[in-house]
């Protein structure tokens, strides 16, 4: 696929696996487990989120454990609506045990069998 010459540049992944991260307009916060360098979800995905706030493809998008004040459950989002999670706090997921090892302020460790 060609880049359009007008566009921005690709940004680099500002965030890593195992950063706890909050989303930058919804209320849920979230462990980063897998990492796109542009966006590789379905069309049909992406035309569900309103125009006015659908982000642009060429930036990464992160796969999370995320929570909110009602449940857990995995998200997909844009580099542009995530930030640092400043709260210090674990994430309550029950498949975080599965893909890491202890967690430190801001951050878990990734299991050793999920490293490549």
């Amino acid at each position: 696929m060609d880049r359009d010459p007008a566009a921005p540049p690709v940004s680099r992944a500002r965030f890593g696996i195992g950063e706890v991260v909050r989303h930058r307009l919804l209320d849920f916060r979230g462990v980063i487990f897998d990492v796109d360098p542009v966006f590789a979800n379905s069309d049909e995905w992406y035309e569900a989120i309103p125009a006015e706030i659908r982000p642009r493809k060429d930036q990464p998008f992160y796969h999370l454990l995320a929570e909110n004040a009602e449940s857990s459950y995995v998200a997909y989002v844009s580099q542009q609506n995530l930030l640092p999670d400043e709260e210090d706090e674990p994430i309550d997921h029950p498949a975080i045990d599965g893909l890491f090892d202890g967690f430190e302020p801001g951050r878990y460790k990734l299991r050793p069998e999920h490293r490549h």
